[in-house]
């Protein structure tokens, strides 16, 4: 990773053109869901303090809830479990990041009581 410069832009520009090109839900929850466990996987390695990062993260985690909860209720788990170990690492990141990604979730589930 040395001397590579971090592009949150060419991922979320990556997951745009997949969206463009074949757009399918399921499909749009793997990568946003990828893109944030990746995102971890770099903040975990190299304890990066970049407000725009973290936010950016914070962003795509409450991307991925809407379009898991876009998807039919017997899709969801899996992706829902992943999301779940998410938002456990955020914890460990500190800034705000466990905070709204708890509000994040709890939003996400009281939509989902109420359908």
């Amino acid at each position: 990773m040395k001397g590579q410069p971090i592009s949150v832009s060419k991922a979320k520009k990556a997951i745009a053109d997949y969206k463009k090109a074949i757009g399918r839900p399921a499909g749009m929850a793997e990568l946003s869901i990828f893109y944030c466990e990746e995102a971890f996987g770099f903040l975990e390695s190299c304890s990066m303090d970049d407000e725009k990062y973290f936010a950016a993260l914070i962003h795509m985690y409450g991307r991925s809830l809407e379009i898991v909860s876009s998807l039919h209720p017997t899709e969801r788990s899996t992706y829902l479990e992943r999301l779940g170990r998410l938002r456990s690492r955020g914890r460990n990141v500190g800034w705000v990041v466990e905070e709204e990604f708890n509000s994040l979730w709890y939003d996400a589930v009281d939509e989902q009581r109420g359908e």
